[in-house]
Formats: structure tokens, C-alpha cells, sequence
């Protein structure tokens, strides 16, 4: 099936890009002159190129044109799923706690909540292969009459956690990765008896719309467990599905 017009211009300037036809800093064809190339709207040339700037490879200076845009060489991609990293998965979940509590002051601070703001808070363990290879503790603000319901958020990962209440496409999602040695409690959760054995803890906060936390997460995987994966923004990956020209 043929592409619609507005992705095959897309996808022709990227290519002329990808292949260093069109370098850094170039000028992209003027629309009066894409249009005339195309056979194509105003319009549609315009969504053409809109797709180009949303995915990183132009920008636009009014008056002037559409530019090609310098990569950002430091920007990567990370895929993190407390369930599931790039060489293991969670196959069963054990629930140790859901409780309603007040918070200290570090979740005053990192949820903007007052000191009277009760938080719910989730704490798990995550398993492989019969071995606990991550303690997973949530916490999100309390909302009078909020359901609890132990079976849905026991294999939830933390935006789904959230979705009831917020959409999806609105969340802002904030990752910290460090390393860290383990306390007792956790080394007792994780079976860990090697004190030379450091976790790779995830710190996730969420936002939503408004850029107001609603939730936070930390999670801590045993070191010889999890690994994360990250890519650079650009790809050979087909950013549309098939479809038909129009």
C-alpha cells in the first residue's frame, strides 16, 4: 500500500538526512516548492513537515524556512518496566503492605503534599524464577473514598497504578538510576548475604498535567539481576503504520 503524501514527504526528507544528502543546518525546501513536487495541499505539506519537527529532525525559524537540525548525541531513550528489564521478567509478586500513612518530610518534599496529606503507600517484592530479585516500594497521595484493590495493583507497574485517575498520554514520568549497598531489611527481603553485592535503585516520580507529583516510586533490584536499555532517538524504525494515499 502506498504511504499518504504527507508521510512520503516525511519520510524523503529523512532519508536525505539519514544519508547526509541534507547536513546539519541546511535549508528543507520551501513549502511552495514541496507543493509543487508533491502535487500536493498547502496543508498537507505542512503536516508533512510537522511530523519531521515532532520527531527531532527539523526546526523551524518564522520568516525564514525549515532548518535541519543538529542531533543531540547525548539523548537517549531508556525502556524501564519494573516488571520487565532487558534480560529478565517478573513472573510472580508477593504484596507486603498496603497501608494509609503521614508522610516525613521526604515525601512532603518530593510528593508537594502537607504534612496532614495522608499517602498510601505499596510495598512488594518481585520474583524470578522462585528468587526475590527486586523490593518495590509506591507511594501516591490519598483522595478520600481512593479504592484499594490488592489484586489490581499487585502486578501493576506504576502507571498503571495511576491511569483510573489520569490519562496515560498526560503523565510526566521522571526517572533517578544510582547504586546503592543494601540495608538489612533489605537484604532480608532479597536473601542477599554478601555484603558486596550493591542494588541498582530506580527512583520514578510521576506528574500529571499540571506538573504536580502524583506519585513516587522506589525500587530496588539486586545487582546481578537487572539491566536497562536505552537508544539514541533516531532509528530505522518506521515511525506510521500502512495505509493507503489520500
Amino acid at each position: 500500500m502506498r504511504l499518504p503524501i504527507y508521510l512520503r514527504i516525511a519520510e524523503d526528507i529523512k532519508e536525505k538526512i539519514n544519508n547526509g544528502e541534507l547536513k546539519p543546518g541546511d535549508a528543507i525546501c520551501s513549502e511552495n516548492a514541496l507543493c509543487k513536487a508533491y502535487k500536493a495541499s498547502r496543508m498537507t505539506v505542512r503536516r508533512g513537515l510537522a511530523v519531521l519537527a515532532s520527531e527531532g529532525y527539523i526546526y523551524s525559524i518564522p520568516g525564514k524556512g525549515n532548518f535541519v537540525r543538529e542531533p543531540d548525541i547525548n539523548t537517549y531513550t531508556l525502556y524501564y518496566n519494573e516488571m520487565k528489564n532487558f534480560v529478565n521478567s517478573v513472573d510472580k509478586t508477593k504484596l507486603l503492605e498496603v497501608n494509609i500513612i503521614l508522610p516525613n518530610s521526604k515525601l512532603i518534599n518530593s510528593l508537594q503534599i502537607t504534612s496532614n496529606r495522608k499517602v498510601i503507600v505499596i510495598r512488594r517484592l518481585f520474583f524470578t524464577g522462585g528468587e526475590p530479585v527486586a523490593y518495590d516500594i509506591k507511594y501516591l497521595p490519598y483522595c478520600k473514598g481512593m479504592p484499594i484493590i490488592e489484586k489490581e495493583i499487585r502486578y501493576a507497574t506504576f502507571p498503571e497504578m495511576v491511569a483510573k485517575n489520569n490519562s496515560l498520554f498526560a503523565i510526566k514520568k521522571e526517572l533517578i538510576i544510582y547504586t546503592e549497598m543494601p540495608d538489612e531489611e533489605t537484604k532480608k527481603y532479597l536473601n542477599i548475604n554478601n555484603n558486596e553485592l550493591p542494588l541498582m535503585v530506580v527512583e520514578q516520580k510521576l506528574y500529571n498535567k499540571e506538573g504536580k507529583p502524583i506519585g513516587m516510586g522506589i525500587t530496588y533490584f539486586r545487582g546481578d539481576y537487572c539491566k536497562l536499555y536505552a537508544e539514541s532517538y533516531f532509528s530505522d524504525k518506521k515511525s506510521y503504520k500502512n495505509g493507503t494515499e489520500n
